[in-house]
């Protein structure tokens, strides 16, 4: 009884440990020229509820979002960034 309990707990706590996982995702970002460019898009994702982290490159026009999959979308997260005036999209595997 208590191996089966146990199991049964061990499986939960797993399936939550993969749901929780969070997706990263590296965007190419147009139009960022500054400092001040890389502040807009942070807070810009910081209104996105499930970004859990952001990482701007101004030099490599590139900006490096993690996200709860959950609590939102790449096309969500995308449009924040393109809606403060820096058109982004996912940057093509192995580019």
């Amino acid at each position: 009884m208590r191996k089966s309990i146990l199991g049964l707990v061990m499986m939960a706590w797993v399936g939550v440990a993969i749901a929780a996982t969070p997706k990263q995702v590296v965007l190419n970002v147009k139009n960022m020229t500054c400092p001040a460019c890389s502040i807009t898009i942070e807070k810009a994702l910081d209104q996105v509820p499930g970004v859990t982290g952001r990482q701007v490159n101004t030099q490599a026009g590139t900006v490096v979002v993690t996200f709860d999959a959950e609590r939102t979308s790449l096309p969500v997260v995308t449009r924040a960034i393109t809606d403060a005036g820096f058109p982004a999209s996912v940057r093509a595997k192995g580019g």
